[in-house]
């Protein structure tokens, strides 16, 4: 067995996708393919050394061809939501498809975002951090209605220490619209386990973004002190959320693909990371004590959408005929803040402008040990 292996998974638009598998020293595995550049699982050794796939997903190609809420993709040009389709760039207006169930928005770059295409594998094998795949992306100028094309490389690496790093970097030939986001729903019990709500979480910010009925921010950014969202000390999903539909804090879900079912259910808000200095440093700590695996996860990014998989439904069949169902997984996208694009200047909110002379860079890193061993992931150092 190869330290990374390529094989054949299927075809699209008649051109061949692959699957490549990255594995460790210690017995993990990571599951990556072209289409979408797609983390399709990744099996850690939990305390017995038993394997256990934490990422949800589809077993064939065939599958996320058939359609679904972003299991694991790539996510661009720009990750989560823009307010009704609509942005100003440099004195034009730009209108993007109307593609969010939870109101008049456009979501994740569109019907034909970069997680519905052929990434072009470029490099794959052995670096001194270990296995890794690289692939790139091109969209051209006009895609999904955005200006400028854009050349973007996607980055998987499976470290010696059963870290998965994904480096995300991009460039254009004019200004435009990038804020890209790793979309995997996880499951430290395993994919197939159920519900995620006896996972503890602790996320490294002091406070997040209201949002309106159609999950857009007001603008405001809120401290998370007193409320149902402050997660800077563990606290299992389930502890306040019942919380969040009270009077001043209801907001509904958003559906991302098909079996979206509305209403209240969870979490799906964006909160403000410490420090966002551009260095990569703490985003959150998830921990199961089922399972006794713990996640840490690192960024350079300023946001975390904390996302509780409130529109998974039973009709949705995955991995080895696991059904996913509401709340069986949790997603924490790395990015800027929600529409961002249509805050520009505002006090406390990022950028997500790419011009001609510049680089976007994202790198976000999951680290995965026992809950018995010290993982502190603030006593990690930042790079």
């Amino acid at each position: 067995m190869g330290v990374v292996e390529e094989t054949i998974w299927g075809t699209f638009r008649s051109r061949p996708v692959f699957l490549y598998t990255l594995n460790g020293a210690s017995g993990a595995a990571a599951h990556v393919t072209n289409y979408g550049a797609i983390l399709q699982s990744l099996e850690i050794p939990d305390e017995a050394g038993r394997l256990v796939d934490v990422v949800l997903g589809f077993d064939t190609l065939e599958d996320y061809l058939g359609g679904h809420p972003f299991f694991g993709t790539t996510v661009g040009r720009c990750a989560n939501r823009i307010a009704g389709g609509r942005f100003t760039l440099e004195g034009r207006d730009y209108h993007l498809a109307i593609n969010d169930g939870a109101g008049p928005n456009h979501i994740h770059g569109g019907p034909g975002g970069f997680d519905k295409q052929i990434w072009e594998p470029v490099d794959f094998g052995q670096r001194e951090e270990g296995p890794f795949v690289s692939m790139t992306y091109t969209s051209v100028d006009g895609e999904e209605g955005y200006p400028g094309t854009v050349e973007t490389t996607v980055t998987y690496t499976l470290t010696g220490d059963d870290e998965l790093r994904i480096l995300m970097k991009a460039r254009t030939d004019r200004s435009t619209v990038v804020n890209l986001t790793n979309h995997s729903y996880w499951n430290l019990n395993g994919h197939q386990a159920g519900p995620v709500l006896d996972h503890e979480v602790t996320l490294f910010a002091d406070a997040y973004t209201p949002v309106d009925r159609h999950l857009i921010p007001t603008g405001e950014v809120r401290p998370v002190a007193g409320t149902p969202f402050d997660f800077t000390e563990p606290k299992t999903i389930s502890a306040e959320m019942d919380a969040i539909s009270s009077p001043g804090l209801q907001e509904p879900d958003r559906t991302e693909g098909p079996g979206g079912t509305g209403g209240p259910g969870g979490y799906d808000h964006n909160f403000v990371l410490r420090e966002a200095d551009g260095r990569v440093r703490p985003a959150a700590q998830v921990a199961s004590r089922r399972s006794g695996l713990a996640m840490a996860v690192r960024t350079d990014q300023p946001g975390v959408q904390f996302y509780t998989g409130n529109n998974l439904t039973d009709a949705l069949t995955g991995k080895q005929g696991a059904v996913y169902g509401r709340h069986h997984g949790f997603c924490l996208e790395t990015q800027a803040f929600p529409d961002a694009v249509n805050r520009q200047g505002s006090p406390g909110w990022p950028s997500v402008i790419l011009q001609p002379d510049g680089v976007y860079r994202h790198e976000v890193c999951y680290a995965f040990a026992s809950t018995s061993t010290t993982t502190s992931a603030s006593a990690e150092p930042d790079r």
